[in-house]
């Protein structure tokens, strides 16, 4: 007896969902191998909001990929919302770490973190709205488009720019996943989730790029994470 859904999309669905948790994964340990002696609080931020979108992805293709009861679905999306809910909380914190020439108080951080749970809770609270995380990421998302425009312009560093395109990578991706028609097929067919998983993953690479970047053109010395 086979425990590996048989619809096909979701299938494919489920293996980008373990790339994407593999290559997420792959970019927190690189972020913070590069980070940690340069700027620590900085590399356990991004290090942290990577790790957290692993976490989402592993469940996210189990509950994507297994066959299960209706009621086992709903409560592996729980850690798949509140991981995504946290790791928009961390990138938000990363972006304005950057903005406030490198550095944020701990106590602002906290906040970030209680305002993704929040919005976890309201999706539990709307019966598991995804609509509710879209808009909570599409702020925060907007948020970093502008932030890294505007310090691209200002501190003519090369790896704010990679971190704008990253952004709007992961802003398209978004668009994306929330156009259900949306299918693909290169050997297997992709519907709107695989080909979110991919393009995310496109972004990944810029984001990584911008990270690394900032981190080897950095004077900063070593911070604690208090």
């Amino acid at each position: 007896m086979s425990f590996i859904i048989d619809v096909p999309t979701e299938q494919t669905t489920a293996v980008t969902d373990i790339c994407l948790a593999l290559f997420a994964l792959t970019v927190s340990l690189i972020v913070y191998k590069t980070g940690h002696s340069r700027d620590l609080k900085k590399a356990r931020i991004w290090a942290w909001a990577f790790a957290l979108l692993t976490i989402a992805s592993i469940f996210g293709a189990a509950a994507h990929g297994l066959k299960m009861t209706e009621h086992m679905n709903f409560i592996l999306w729980q850690p798949i919302n509140c991981s995504l809910g946290l790791t928009i909380a961390l990138f938000t914190a990363g972006v304005v770490y950057d903005l406030r020439g490198f550095s944020i108080p701990s106590a602002l951080i906290v906040v970030f973190l209680l305002a993704g749970l929040g919005f976890y809770m309201i999706t539990i609270i709307l019966h598991g709205a995804f609509i509710i995380f879209i808009l909570y990421e599409a702020v925060a998302m907007l948020f970093a488009l502008i932030s890294y425009w505007i310090l691209a312009l200002r501190k003519k560093q090369k790896g704010y720019w990679f971190m704008w395109v990253g952004i709007l990578v992961t802003i398209v991706a978004a668009g994306i996943q929330v156009i259900e028609s949306i299918r693909l097929t290169i050997i297997w067919e992709f519907d709107h989730n695989g080909i979110f998983h991919i393009v995310q993953m496109i972004g990944l690479v810029f984001l990584l790029t911008g990270l690394r970047s900032g981190f080897l053109s950095s004077s900063l010395t070593r911070q604690e994470f208090a």
